[in-house]
């Protein structure tokens, strides 16, 4: 046997003992470099993807930052290519929907700030840039549509109240949730986000559409403005 092949036969073999582990065990015991493998298995059928994954680890710093770097970046990585860099990716993006279609088909109530950070929390996972959503619901506090207001940088100019109105209109809806995320980490509101929020309360205040919560988003962190009483209460026009 040549040692092309043996090298086959042990990569092989490596392959079919990670599967094998991951189906009789998930992913809770592997090591990030080991999900890394598995992953690159899908895209990287020949190549021995341990030194890949453990280059991509050494170029990063974490799994969670892999996942989240641009693919040009990741196929600068030797080994890693295109196919491969697009695919990994994918992952948050792909964890992201699954979650927010997971919870948006259950048709939960989102009537407290646990409920909603139930729901909020996937939809901001992973996410490197600052977003801004108006989650419209009925009038049972059910989920009609997430409509994502801005994208980058969440400012005056950026979420406009226009916008947000137009969205609840849009989807007919009797009540939003306000939502963005501080992708940096720490929670606290910023003066800008409280402006902001007084702003868009009396802006739909004036098409009878209440704001029942505005909740920022940092990892699995919330901060609700329902919650910590700092919720602007709508003063129509006298």
């Amino acid at each position: 046997m040549t040692d092309s092949c043996s090298g086959k036969d042990l990569h092989g073999g490596h392959r079919e003992r990670l599967r094998s582990r991951f189906l009789k065990e998930g992913l809770d015991n592997f090591e990030d470099h080991q999900v890394l493998e598995l992953l690159l298995f899908q895209t990287i059928p020949r190549l021995d993807t341990n030194p890949i994954a453990h280059k991509l680890m050494q170029r990063f710093g974490s799994l969670s930052a892999v996942l989240e770097a641009d693919p040009k970046d990741l196929a600068s990585v030797e080994g890693v290519g295109s196919t491969a860099a697009v695919f990994l990716s994918m992952i948050p993006q792909v964890t992201r929907r699954y979650f927010h279609d997971r919870v948006r088909h259950s048709r939960k109530t989102l009537n407290t700030s646990e409920a909603a950070a139930e729901y909020l929390v996937p939809l901001m996972a992973g996410r490197s840039e600052e977003v801004f959503y108006a989650i419209c619901l009925d009038s049972q506090l059910r989920v009609l549509y997430p409509a994502l207001i801005s994208e980058g940088t969440v400012r005056d100019a950026l979420v406009h109240p226009r916008h947000v109105v137009e969205a609840a209109v849009r989807h007919k809806a009797a009540s939003v949730i306000l939502a963005h995320n501080h992708p940096g980490g720490g929670i606290k509101p910023s003066t800008h986000d409280h402006r902001m929020t007084r702003n868009l309360v009396q802006a739909l205040g004036g098409i009878n559409v209440q704001v029942a919560d505005h909740i920022i988003v940092a990892g699995d962190q919330i901060y609700s403005f329902s919650r910590e009483g700092t919720l602007p209460v709508y003063e129509a026009a006298r």
